[in-house]
């Protein structure tokens, strides 16, 4: 989506989340920015502050569908029932 991303992570309970979303936020503002050239990014931030997490159990199948298809669902192309 242009504004926001979904991702569907397997966090090692060795790591926590705030370090491993710190380093994907940081490595992709990096590789981002190398691709997209000094003009089209002004200032050292690209990722807004913060993220929201939540735990997935049995409803994991129907959250990674819900990312494979939040395009469509956003614009109106697709009907998705989640229930």
């Amino acid at each position: 989506m242009p504004d926001h991303v979904h991702v569907c992570l397997s966090v090692p309970p060795k790591y926590s989340i705030a370090f491993v979303l710190g380093f994907l936020k940081g490595k992709s503002a990096v590789r981002i920015h190398r691709q997209a050239g000094e003009t089209r990014l002004h200032g050292m931030h690209f990722w807004a502050v913060g993220y929201c997490v939540s735990t997935v159990g049995l409803d994991e199948q129907t959250i990674r569908e819900y990312i494979q298809q939040q395009e469509k669902l956003e614009t109106g192309q697709n009907k998705f029932d989640f229930e």
